[in-house]
């Protein structure tokens, strides 16, 4: 059983096939899936997903890059999504320092903010980080809010040890499967207990589908390939990652 932790079936992409994707998963070994809101209106729509499919959970949070998307009334907005049912997570939230559409400053203030917002609820952060790893653990350590993953991590190892060292854990999307050293040195520092798995769908296709769009039912692909970085069995990175985020999301088997 494999659980993909960060996808958006919201996302036109996917959203149009949503029924014959989630089936699609199923088949592949994966039983469980978490869509992943980047502004109000795709948060609300990861909601209505999961309530179509028992399979299907979301997760509900402003972007970095979607900040210009969201108006006045934001918080008042989230804090109301985050009291509907099978929401498991704030997310995505964080710094994102690649793409130049939104100023670091809003950045930092946007996910100061969530944070405050997923403490009070008491629910797990989805934290994306783009080349922004100083300001990502500066403010974790401001806020001490520390139930969190970093997802589709691309950070060397030594970030990724204070990552653990603070408490989160780590996600690894089809990327590994590109043929990354710097992934490659990560995954073998970290233990399996630290890893969960997510297809970032309908984006990162892992080899050997990359020319296809993503979806969850390619998550044993990276299982596969962390599995042989590891030297263990698939079946054990597909049974710790379960493991996991069945906990760190808190959702029953």
């Amino acid at each position: 059983m494999y659980i993909d932790t960060h996808c958006h079936l919201n996302f036109q992409e996917l959203y149009e096939n949503r029924k014959a994707v989630v089936e699609r998963a199923v088949v592949a070994g994966v039983t469980k899936i978490v869509t992943v809101g980047t502004d109000i209106e795709s948060s609300r729509k990861s909601i209505e997903i999961a309530a179509e499919f028992p399979e299907v959970y979301a997760a509900v949070g402003v972007h970095p890059t979607d900040l210009p998307n969201v108006n006045d009334n934001w918080q008042d907005e989230l804090a109301d999504l985050l009291r509907q049912p099978k929401v498991v997570a704030v997310g995505e939230i964080g710094l994102d320092y690649y793409w130049d559409t939104t100023e670091p400053d809003d950045q930092k203030r946007f996910f100061k903010a969530q944070i405050e917002i997923a403490k009070k609820s008491a629910l797990p952060m989805i934290i994306h980080n783009r080349r922004a790893d100083a300001d990502i653990k500066s403010i974790l350590l401001e806020k001490q809010y520390l139930n969190g993953v970093l997802h589709c991590y691309s950070s060397d190892e030594f970030f990724a040890a204070e990552m653990l060292e603070m408490g989160l854990l780590l996600s690894f999307t089809g990327n590994v499967t590109y043929g990354s050293k710097k992934l490659r040195r990560v995954l073998e520092a970290i233990p399996i207990e630290a890893i969960m798995l997510e297809t970032d769908a309908p984006f990162i296709t892992p080899v050997p589908h990359k020319d296809k769009t993503n979806e969850p039912a390619y998550i044993p692909f990276i299982a596969e390939k962390i599995a042989e970085i590891k030297n263990v069995l698939v079946a054990t990175i597909a049974a710790t990652t379960t493991r996991t985020a069945l906990k760190f999301f808190r959702i029953s088997q």
